[in-house]
């Protein structure tokens, strides 16, 4: 049977739905007035779990960019949940349900401005005719007018925060909310906290009731009485009509109204977190005092709301917003696991329709405690079930920083001649935002070439964490490597570059990145020990602590180290990490680091921290020295005749030299005058007999040495000559750079490395060329690995 006759058949009130979002029922609105997203119309017509999402919160509830920040957060917990965000929203004078992040942007920049108005079931004919006469407004939906547009699309389910209700004297004011009557000729079920306490909840109920409405509360643990919430406080003193203890409940009753064409909606009150829920005597003084204040003030009609809510917020000393924040969350999760368990039963109706049977979809996605975050690990290492069956068998696990990249180009316009930015004044320029962070940038790289990889990283429980969290997974990486520190920031870097895109300062906060011994020892290292990749690659954001750990866990488990120095400050942590162990780094053969990534003045911070370090003065150091068979005569001419003399004179081929007994190779990215590959040959490798290779091979190890055969050292000249107004961001492409040679060294046949760095240096310059920090032109270079 065809999915278009089961529905028809099966579900009769799906019919309106499906011929609308098909785009042939002369009932529904045209697309001059109402847009659906193909992504919302193709998971409607799949029956995937899609979740409506309201914006009135956004327009007129936060300011900007604040609003920004809890849109994307609040899509992301429904998607990391695993259903589909649909945000809907008037934009430009167009009712649109499934919003882009770009328009979620353009609409919530639009919050407090004059043309962006509150939405409700009786203004969208009014917006959008408006906007057919190109007078475009804005509008954040009500939940009536999110309901009504939500029905359109054939979506089912909507979560929110709080429900309007009856207000307190509405028998003289008649001051009844839209949302109640909406509830009662639209079948959408909404999820929400109930309504405001300072509404008549008892008569609120008695609305409900003849609207038709099905009023439930989920149980939430609680055993006998359970009240209808009042959004601030689990209870009301008012017994709900209806009780469900789960979310497969609350979808069998969806479904069930829907195949009986009921055409009211149903009402599912969650109870905000108990340890969130303001006590209900408290909250009744509270409501009293604001009340009164109020009626004080003078406060009436639109105006009457707005100034509750700002008195209440004052009177609990912003607990009110905290608990606010709290229940919309716990919301969202639950209203996507209802659509969840609603899109498997009736996928179980259309196959029992074709003769299959029923089956029990009852286990559970994920658990309501955890909230949004529970495919992330905490500290201890508690992760979902969900999470562990989603882990990966990478061939690369990265661990290092995930950021927020906030770049700041300097644009001063045709007829200003300056090219940097002045300092302690506003400078013009454009700004773009991305994820970023070297690990993730690493990883991205990685991922692009089609190498299984594992990116680990720690965010916080803020908006940058969840937008963070939000782009990696729509880049097809996994987040379940993830730890969230609640207390702590998501990082963030911030570069400020001149007119040609050379940075002239930068202000990184990874601050996150420090003291992250509990969740490497009870989180990453049980993980690679199940997983053993073949690479772990490390970025110098982590503290030298942290670090030391890492390089344990590598060592211990038998994995391939590569190292990226960052910076030149942060380039020292490698060393400082021996401090306390001076086995830590050994020497060849019993080195830890197999590769390092720096760049000049990177090797040079490294070179003076093993120093200082006293790495130069161990007698194993002495020894494999000694062993490499260098000359000590003619050794600069030798290095000249391989490298330049510039280089010579800078010590970059010396202070590679000498650090590799504790790293065998090293690849110093030198910009615009190539990539230096200095390498510690073992016996027997090809390149100490090739004609080819003689004038690279520096030096030839005594032939019975069992370990070192040799020193390697070539300048690789750069794989393009790039003009300064090809470089669209250097953000990135040293990262790149890495990111392509472990991809190369991670196969299972894997490419020299000699290939592999005039390979790595195409894509860096593809990155140089791009606005992102990683180019995915980068998958164009899979077939030459």
């Amino acid at each position: 049977m065809r999915l278009s006759s089961v529905w028809r058949t099966s579900f009769p009130s799906l019919r309106t739905c499906y011929r609308s979002c098909a785009g042939f029922s002369t009932h529904a609105p045209t697309g001059r007035f109402l847009r659906i997203s193909d992504e919302i119309q193709a998971a409607v017509h799949s029956n995937k779990p899609v979740v409506a999402l309201e914006t009135t919160i956004y327009t007129h509830g936060f300011p900007y960019p604040q609003n920004t920040a809890l849109a994307s957060h609040l899509e992301s917990i429904v998607r990391l949940n695993g259903g589909i965000p649909a945000t809907i929203g008037v934009l430009n004078g167009v009712a649109r349900v499934g919003l882009s992040p770009e328009e979620i942007i353009e609409l919530t920049a639009s919050a407090g401005k004059p043309n962006t108005r509150k939405v409700s079931r009786r203004d969208l004919g009014y917006i959008c005719g408006l906007g057919f006469m190109q007078r475009k407004l804005n509008g954040g939906t009500t939940i009536a007018g999110t309901m009504l547009l939500a029905h359109l699309a054939g979506i089912k389910v909507f979560a929110t925060g709080g429900l309007g209700g009856v207000h307190r004297g509405a028998e003289i004011s008649m001051d009844i909310s839209a949302d109640l009557t909406e509830l009662g000729r639209t079948p959408v079920a909404v999820i929400s906290s109930g309504c405001k306490s300072f509404l008549d909840i008892p008569r609120t109920l008695e609305y409900l009731e003849t609207q038709g409405v099905g009023v439930s509360t989920f149980a939430d643990g609680r055993e006998g009485r359970v009240d209808f919430p009042a959004f601030w406080t689990r209870d009301s003193g008012v017994p709900s009509p209806l009780v469900v203890d789960d979310e497969r409940t609350a979808a069998a009753m969806i479904a069930a109204q829907d195949s009986l064409s009921i055409s009211s909606g149903l009402l599912f009150a969650s109870p905000v977190p108990s340890q969130h829920s303001i006590p209900k005597t408290q909250m009744d003084a509270i409501i009293a005092q604001a009340i009164l204040d109020a009626e004080k003030a003078g406060s009436t009609g639109s105006d009457n709301t707005p100034f509750i809510l700002a008195r209440i917020r004052e009177l609990t000393g912003g607990q009110s917003v905290t608990a606010n924040r709290a229940l919309i969350e716990t919301n969202v999760v639950r209203g996507t696991r209802v659509a969840l368990e609603l899109s498997k039963i009736e996928k179980n109706i259309i196959a029992q329709a074709d003769g299959g049977q029923l089956r029990d979809s009852s286990r559970p996605v994920l658990s309501i405690e955890r909230a949004a975050d529970n495919r992330i690990p905490n500290a201890q290492g508690e992760m979902s079930e969900f999470a562990r069956g989603e882990e990966l068998q990478p061939d690369v696990f990265v661990a290092g920083s995930l950021a927020i990249d906030l770049s700041c180009d300097f644009s001063p316009g045709k007829k200003v001649s300056a090219t940097s930015p002045q300092l302690q004044t506003s400078n013009p320029a454009q700004i773009s935002q991305d994820i970023g962070g070297v690990g993730q940038n690493i990883a991205t790289a990685i991922h692009y070439l089609d190498t299984r990889v594992q990116f680990c990283s720690v965010i916080g429980d803020d908006s940058a964490g969840w937008m963070a969290m939000e782009r990696l997974t729509a880049k097809g990486l996994s987040p379940s490597a993830l730890v969230r520190r609640p207390s702590a920031r998501t990082a963030q870097y911030v570069a400020v570059n001149d007119a040609q895109k050379n940075l002239v300062l930068a202000m990184a906060d990874m601050a996150i990145m420090e003291g992250c011994k509990l969740e490497i020892d009870n989180v990453w290292r049980p993980h690679l020990g199940r997983r053993k990749p073949r690479w772990l690659v490390l970025d110098a954001n982590w503290d030298s602590c942290s670090l030391a750990q890492w390089i344990k866990i590598g060592k211990d488990f038998g994995i391939t180290i590569a190292f990226e120095p960052v910076s030149v400050a942060k380039s020292k942590t490698l060393f400082a990490s021996s401090a306390d162990d001076s086995s830590l780094l050994g020497v060849l053969p019993d080195h830890a680091v197999s590769l390092a990534t720096p760049n000049s003045l990177e090797l040079a911070s490294m070179h003076a921290a093993a120093r200082e370090a006293e790495l130069f003065e161990r007698e194993d150091w002495w020894q494999t020295i000694d062993a490499m068979g260098l000359s000590s005569s003619g050794s600069r001419e030798k290095l000249t005749s391989i490298t330049n003399s510039t280089l010579v004179d800078q010590g970059t081929p010396q202070q590679s030299i000498q650090l590799l007994p504790l790293i065998p190779t090293i690849l110093t990215k030198l910009g615009d005058k190539g990539v230096l590959m200095t390498q510690a040959l073992r016996p027997g490798d090809d390149r100490l007999r090739s004609p080819a290779h003689a004038k690279y091979v520096l030096s030839h190890a005594d032939p019975t040495h069992p370990t070192i055969g040799g020193v390697y050292m070539r300048l690789f000249p750069p794989a393009e000559k790039v003009l300064p107004a090809d470089v669209i961001s250097v953000n990135g492409a040293g990262d790149t750079f890495l990111g392509i040679i472990i991809a190369g060294l991670a196969k299972d046949r894997p490419r020299t490395l000699i290939d592999l760095v005039q390979i790595a240096q195409q894509g860096s310059v593809m990155t140089l060329k791009s606005r992102e920090a990683v180019s995915p032109k980068i998958k164009e270079l899979q077939n030459l690995l």
